[in-house]
């Protein structure tokens, strides 16, 4: 099933994607909450009534009558308020060939256990406009990964059993103004304000029986489930990033299992896999700086248009738009 959060109307809704029209759950059955942190909170329950009403759907067509084309609704983030937001490194290739371009070997650690950091719940963004700060633009990226949300509260869970845990998976576009970045964690602290400002979720959250079929092996000595789904970026209308779900390393059940250690984990936690190879422009540039000294740099810009694409999850678009604020806090700096 593909769950979305959307509003028309001006009002915020739950509903479920079925052959291009979104219905709105709670509409057909007033037993569902509209809420998907709510859902979430109560899955086994209110996920068992959705699918009822997707067999519904299904033998009678008359429903139609209640849906409502895709473009006539605006997509939220599918999970518009996480509980939490946390970020991993799952990539080898990605850590890999950025650790290469800046001139230093390849962490050994990596391959010792998975690691995240904790992102900004309350600055997820759904589809739509990213707004950003003067700041922000000095060297504004994205970064291509996917998304699980946690679906039931758990602690020190084994990653054997992690997948269990999972309610479904989505596109994510973890925005990053890298010379914030880079300044932060010269203190050997952070990321923070390079990481903070938005991070875009969405279009859908797609549940697992859906994905049943990509399922693939993990990589050799990992647990968990992994998919076999094409991974794209494109700016502007040009593809600059492709790569594969696949390809992490360490899988979510892993990362879940770290996460969960000694911690509690809840309904509507968002886990991001990390930035898949090639994905973003940081990447990208020190790739083509290394092969070229006279490769010109890319990177966002206002009115630039970024789309992510994951097959089976969609298409993630997002329009960067600068405030028209001129505080910078780079030029706080006591030199």
């Amino acid at each position: 099933m593909k769950l979305i959060s959307f509003k028309h109307s001006n009002r915020e809704q739950l509903g479920f994607l079925y052959q291009d029209r979104v219905y709105e759950l709670r509409a057909i059955d007033g037993r569902i909450t509209s809420s998907m942190l709510t859902f979430l909170r109560e899955w086994d329950l209110y996920y068992t009534l959705a699918e009822g009403v997707k067999d519904r759907i299904r033998q009678f067509p008359v429903f139609l009558s209640t849906s409502l084309p895709v473009d006539e609704v605006e997509f939220l983030s599918p999970v518009p308020k996480p509980a939490s937001l946390r970020d991993g490194y799952a990539f080898r290739r990605h850590v890999e060939t950025a650790r290469r371009n800046r001139g230093v070997p390849m962490i050994p650690q990596f391959t010792e256990y998975p690691v995240f950091y904790f992102g900004n719940h309350r600055s997820v963004r759904g589809p739509g406009e990213i707004h950003c700060m003067r700041d922000h633009f000095q060297k504004l990226d994205f970064e291509l990964e996917v998304a699980v949300v946690i679906c039931k509260r758990g602690r020190n869970i084994r990653a054997k059993d992690a997948d269990d845990y999972i309610g479904g998976l989505m596109i994510m576009n973890d925005l990053s103004a890298r010379t914030l970045q880079m300044e932060e964690m010269l203190l050997n602290l952070g990321p923070a304000k390079g990481k903070d400002f938005a991070t875009a979720l969405g279009p859908w959250l797609v549940t697992l029986d859906e994905l049943e079929k990509f399922e693939v092996p993990a990589k050799e000595d990992h647990l968990g489930k992994s998919w076999n789904l094409k991974m794209m970026a494109s700016i502007n209308g040009k593809q600059v990033s492709e790569g594969n779900l696949a390809d992490m390393d360490w899988t979510f059940a892993e990362i879940i299992e770290r996460a969960s250690y000694g911690a509690d984990l809840y309904p509507g936690d968002v886990i991001g896999s990390g930035t898949v190879g090639t994905g973003c422009l940081l990447e990208l540039n020190g790739t083509g700086k290394l092969n070229n000294q006279d490769y010109e740099e890319q990177w966002l810009r206002p009115g630039d248009e970024i789309i992510l694409r994951v097959e089976e999850l969609g298409a993630l678009t997002n329009i960067i738009v600068k405030e028209s604020s001129e505080f910078s806090i780079l030029k706080q700096k006591k030199i």
